[in-house]
């Protein structure tokens, strides 16, 4: 394991350098982070045949300020192989999305060029979730913290999160509950750039985020489906942000 690990680092010392995935959730408008996505445990088949770099071709057209791209394979489909194809495709940050819990994983995703990757703070232990921060930034990648409610973002913040994502999804029971970012988004510090994630299909859906704070959304099912992402994208990047509604 220790001369596999060496050579996944040494990869990822050798990649093209990674692009600044905070700098580019902020601005004026609502950042989107577009991802590629071919199934779910929670809806099944969404896009199964989707070809990622294609997608993310797709996803720059319409205005996305990142990629991402999910990376597990039983249940959503993905590959490292579709976070390289990706990497190599756009020149915007590109974040690997997968159940991370060892360093060794966000080696492999710099490695295949990733700039950002995500971090699910009640899937880690109150020690791990720290050491992998830090071997995030170690590695040259953003860590995404991920969260659901004000207690863990206590613990994202205490291990050193900048970038802040809020869940409306119940990843035990699968149920999406809208009200979620909009109630946690409002503690998040200004410093730090705050994320809604998961439910949005409309714009109605992301103006709700916005008014609560959000710079950027990710969203996954609701492009990965539409007939045409590039569109659908640009609509959802074509909302103001809210400057006033953190302190």
């Amino acid at each position: 394991m220790t001369d596999r690990l060496d050579e996944i680092i040494a990869a990822a010392r050798d990649a093209r350098p990674a692009r600044a995935f905070a700098d580019a959730l902020r601005g004026e408008h609502i950042r989107v982070i577009a991802e590629v996505k071919r199934a779910s445990p929670s809806k099944g088949a969404i896009a199964p045949g989707l070809d990622a770099p294609s997608q993310a071709r797709a996803y720059v057209e319409g205005g996305a300020a990142a990629i991402s791209v999910l990376t597990e394979p039983s249940r959503f489909g993905g590959s490292l192989a579709d976070l390289a194809a990706v990497t190599a495709t756009v020149d915007i940050p590109v974040i690997r999305k997968d159940f991370l819990v060892h360093p060794v994983q966000l080696w492999e995703a710099r490695a295949a060029g990733a700039s950002a990757a995500l971090l699910i703070v009640r899937a880690l232990s109150p020690s791990l979730l720290p050491l992998l921060v830090d071997t995030a930034h170690e590695a040259g990648l953003e860590p995404l913290v991920e969260i659901r409610d004000v207690a863990e973002l206590g613990r994202a913040l205490s291990a050193g999160a900048r970038v802040i994502g809020v869940n409306n999804r119940n990843l035990e029971t699968l149920v999406i509950d809208p009200a979620t970012a909009p109630h946690v988004i409002p503690h998040i510090p200004a410093r730090c750039i705050a994320v809604a994630e998961s439910g949005m299909q409309t714009t109605a859906d992301v103006e709700t985020s916005r008014e609560a704070g959000a710079d950027a959304i990710l969203v996954g099912s609701a492009i990965s489906a539409a007939p045409d992402p590039a569109d659908r994208v640009r609509a959802f990047a074509a909302i103001p942000r809210h400057p006033g509604a953190r302190s």
